[in-house]
């Protein structure tokens, strides 16, 4: 998109594995400083890519050893890029997560949008759904014990809000209206 390209930033951090990290500068509008600088905790530059050159193996005593076969790890931050090409600062504040939130609001009665259990509800069900339909049932531990967490935490979330009935189940449909398309698995698996 024009004008995107202007506004990213690089940085290098030297460690043990270079990394290589790209941000995003929200303009001198927005309160915050280049990375690495004690003004960095503002929202003016985020991260949005990050490339991980994996080049050693550290062995118990500490000691590095070159890797047979060295690679490149990468990850980008999807909902960012998202923020970024929508024109906002938040990954809260991209439609997707607007829909899933106001989808919360509904099932929790409340009429704070901006009420950050609302956030974390949106967020839950995305996650809790996709782990179930990899498979991942509640249970006590590995996978099963992060699922079971993340439900127990959503549904917290729901009774700060005053919410003491069954709700979380019934984004799901609303998880499917805004990614079914691009997941066909979890339109599929929604009765799960």
């Amino acid at each position: 998109e024009d004008g995107i390209r202007d506004k990213l930033v690089t940085g290098v951090q030297t460690c043990a594995l270079p990394i290589s990290e790209i941000f995003y500068d929200h303009g001198p509008e927005i309160p915050g400083g280049p990375p690495g600088t004690p003004e960095a905790d503002g929202d003016r530059y985020i991260e949005i890519w990050n490339l991980v050159f994996m080049q050693f193996n550290r062995d118990d005593a500490g000691k590095l050893h070159p890797l047979p076969k060295p690679s490149v790890d990468t990850g980008m931050g999807l909902e960012r890029i998202a923020a970024v090409l929508q024109g906002v600062h938040s990954n809260y504040e991209i439609d997707l997560f607007q829909d899933l939130i106001k989808a919360a609001a509904r099932e929790t009665a409340c009429r704070d949008l901006h009420n950050n259990s609302l956030k974390v509800i949106a967020d839950h069900i995305r996650a809790c759904s996709f782990l179930i339909v990899d498979g991942v049932i509640p249970g006590n531990e590995g996978r099963g014990y992060v699922l079971r967490r993340i439900v127990r935490r959503a549904i917290r979330h729901g009774y700060k809000l005053g919410q003491k009935k069954t709700f979380f189940h019934k984004l799901v449909p609303d998880l499917v209206k805004a990614m079914g398309v691009a997941y066909p698995e979890l339109a599929k698996a929604a009765d799960r």
